[in-house]
């Protein structure tokens, strides 16, 4: 058990740690990223204390016995307040009616945190239980109510969520919409599994029947498992676009770096070098600047000429129109590379243009890298090609 618990909590961590880290000034003053850090954050905190080898010492460390009990449940009490002020602020609405709804939420679940905390202090349960406290108690004063409570508390939250979820989830596409199907997804797992698990074998005590496996066995691991479904939904919405930019930025970077080899030293412009702690998006802006610079340094020097030598040599080669033209383009590009002083201003009497680059930005300097391969690129920047210019 306290593997699949410390797992669970493991997972948990580190999406919030992502969520923090990503922009941790920004995370702290919006009071969304805040709330999804804080509903993760508690949660990997929450598994963290249920687990019995955790349970044991938290036991050892206060000198309490079972004091990790009322830790624990204070903790998932903690976690469901972080869950509605999560869907309160995810949702929306003027700022007054949000501040309003959250300091009620707090002060309902900081309600039920201080009595979990009474009544385990008014209760009698000096025999320690690491797995099987809520059924080994659940007939004893002011710990059956304790129990209760927390599970009531619970409940409700899980409850709020999955209805607000599912109405939500008929008015919005996408990736929203893939995140509130996980969430409800681990609402289902966390009634079923773990409130109605919890439930039932309580109840069955008080009826005087042993049903504790429902507690012990069963709810641990699927209430891991619908915690992180609704961790997912959270973060997935709000990490994912970044991550698919920064993914397609670091293969771009990749790719314009051939381009950037072969023009860099025409750059006049002074330009700090990335730092290795950029993200691939800030790298791969920086670089295109770079190369922007390089492209202005070298206009002058492009040969028409050598671009019409280039041009009608790929069209021989059976390169359509269009990718006959920006090959045509990367060798008049590698001819100026070859041929440019950035020194000697009297050179400067080119004329034409690079309409890849101006036409399409970014994708057009991909094609420019990529036909830098060509065996028509490779005669221009060895000389070899036929033109007035030699």
């Amino acid at each position: 058990m306290s593997l699949v618990v410390y797992l669970a909590a493991l997972l948990l961590a580190a999406a919030a740690v992502v969520l923090l880290f990503r922009r941790p000034r920004a995370a702290l003053r919006n009071p969304l990223t805040a709330s999804t850090c804080a509903v993760v954050a508690i949660a990997a905190a929450s598994f963290t204390c249920s687990a019995p080898i955790t349970l044991a010492s938290v036991n050892r460390a206060t000198g309490i016995t079972n004091f990790g009990a009322p830790l624990t449940y204070a903790l998932i009490s903690a976690h469901s307040c972080a869950w509605v002020v999560l869907v309160i602020q995810w949702r929306g609405g003027p700022r007054a009616r949000l501040r309003r709804m959250t300091l009620a939420s707090v002060a309902v679940y900081g309600a039920l945190i201080i009595l979990i905390i009474v009544l385990f202090s008014l209760a009698d349960a000096h025999t320690e239980r690491l797995r099987d406290l809520d059924t080994y108690y659940a007939n004893t004063p002011y710990m059956r109510e304790m129990i209760v409570l927390y599970l009531v508390g619970h409940g409700v939250c899980t409850v709020v969520m999955g209805v607000v979820c599912l109405r939500w989830m008929r008015q919005v596409t996408g990736l929203l919409r893939t995140g509130l199907r996980l969430i409800i997804l681990g609402v289902v797992l966390d009634l079923v599994g773990f409130e109605l698990a919890k439930i039932t074998a309580v109840v069955a005590r008080w009826l005087g029947y042993d049903l504790d496996f429902l507690s012990t066995t069963i709810a641990p691991p699927v209430v891991s498992l619908g915690a992180l479904a609704c961790s997912v939904g959270f973060v997935l919405p709000r990490l994912l676009p970044p991550t698919v930019t920064h993914w397609h930025s670091l293969w771009d970077f990749r790719s314009l770096t051939p381009l950037w080899l072969e023009v860099g030293h025409a750059a006049t412009a002074p330009k700090p070098s990335p730092s290795r702690w950029e993200l691939p998006h800030a790298r791969l802006q920086w670089l295109e600047v770079s190369i922007h610079d390089a492209l202005l340094a070298l206009a002058p020097h492009f040969s028409e000429d050598v671009h019409r030598a280039s041009l009608e040599r790929a069209l021989g080669e059976g390169h359509s129109p269009d990718e006959a033209r920006v090959i045509a383009e990367a060798a008049m590009l590698a001819d100026a590379a070859r041929h440019a002083d950035p020194q000697d201003e009297t050179a400067l009497t080119g004329s034409c243009r690079l309409h890849t680059v101006e036409t399409h930005g970014t994708r057009g300097l991909l094609d420019l890298a990529h036909a830098l391969q060509s065996p028509v690129v490779a005669a221009a920047r060895q000389g070899s090609l036929a033109t007035s210019r030699d």
